[in-house]
């Protein structure tokens, strides 16, 4: 691990305090920056995604994915926990409390929005950062690749049910050119641009030496982005800290749970650590374009939904780097008496 990866978490509290700063010291510049959207989806932010996934797409051999089906038992996991456990856990979470134990420190008139909130963030599980957090903890990258891509075409069928019958709903507007947009540009765009590269690397045979220079690309491009999410929502954050600070509680418990629900099924289940640690960070880490869409489309965008959904946004990152540390860190135990199967 680099010196500056080393000390990420350090770099990421300063984009943090440098984004909500920004923010207030040029409102003007953010709000034009933040405008830039299509389907709601932010064009800036995405090609930040782009800088952060593709050079770890061009790692990528597909004529290797063929392997992949020996670890069908990571992604029954991924799924599992994914769609037959995440959303539900989320709202009996927001439920507890949301519309239970902070009750009383929150608006009443907002307590069922937030939880709304909390629901759609619970059913959009992750597609693009996944492949950050998977190449931090030295994940298998075919099989990132692969539960990603299933795990995206699962989504265009569940979401829309799933948050239907938690919400109580008969039916229920999906943002479908956001969702349908954004698995474009975090996965077919940057998969087509990545494997173009490799080939004219390889031809030319200087793929090594390309990974080596761009290697730190993808956490500056995570660096920058949080700059820019801090700077749009940092109004939010100074005006609502308490509010912004109860939601976060669910959300935090939310993701530590279904990480450790996925780490330790893969465990049990005897696929190998560079195969559970991407397995169980993709359940924890969430699809926030889809959410904020989804909450915006559905209840507005000064909503408590919108509100809840954006608070995931602002703490997914420093959750989750945890989470990276706490990967690497019991890779021993992890793989420790661990039988693979055949």
């Amino acid at each position: 691990m680099t010196l500056f990866e080393r000390y990420l978490t350090l770099w990421v509290f300063l984009c943090i305090v440098a984004g909500v700063l920004l923010g207030q010291m040029m409102p003007g510049v953010f709000a034009a920056v933040s405008g830039m959207e299509v389907a709601k989806v932010n064009i800036p932010v995405a090609v930040l995604i782009w800088l952060m996934i593709i050079p770890m797409l061009v790692k990528i051999d597909f004529a290797a994915l063929g392997q992949v089906a020996k670890h069908w038992r990571g992604i029954g996991i991924t799924l599992a926990v994914n769609w037959a456990i995440k959303p539900f856990t989320m709202a009996m979470l927001g439920w507890i409390f949301i519309g239970w134990l902070f009750r009383p420190l929150l608006p009443e008139a907002e307590i069922e929005s937030y939880i709304a909130g909390l629901i759609l963030l619970g059913a959009a599980p992750c597609t693009a950062m996944v492949f950050v957090w998977s190449n931090l903890t030295r994940g298998e990258p075919h099989f990132t690749l692969s539960q990603v891509a299933l795990n995206d075409a699962v989504m265009i069928i569940a979401f829309a049910p799933i948050v239907a019958l938690l919400l109580g709903l008969s039916s229920i507007v999906v943002p479908w050119e956001t969702l349908l947009l954004s698995v474009m540009l975090y996965i077919v765009v940057p998969v087509v641009i990545s494997q173009a590269i490799r080939r004219s690397l390889v031809a030319k045979g200087r793929l090594d030496g390309f990974l080596k220079a761009i290697a730190p690309v993808s956490l500056l491009a995570l660096l920058a982005t949080l700059v820019l999410l801090f700077a749009f929502q940092g109004e939010q954050i100074l005006a609502q800290p308490l509010v912004i600070a109860l939601l976060a509680v669910p959300i935090a418990i939310q993701t530590y749970a279904i990480f450790g629900i996925g780490y330790v099924w893969n465990r049990f289940a005897g696929e190998a650590h560079c195969i559970g640690a991407p397995s169980a960070l993709i359940g924890a880490s969430n699809f926030f374009e889809l959410a904020v869409a989804a909450a915006i489309s559905l209840f507005g965008l000064n909503s408590g939904a919108a509100l809840a959904t954006v608070v995931g946004v602002l703490i997914e990152v420093p959750v989750m780097l945890s989470l990276v540390k706490i990967v690497n860190g019991s890779r021993n135990w992890y793989e420790k008496g661990l039988k693979p199967h055949a």
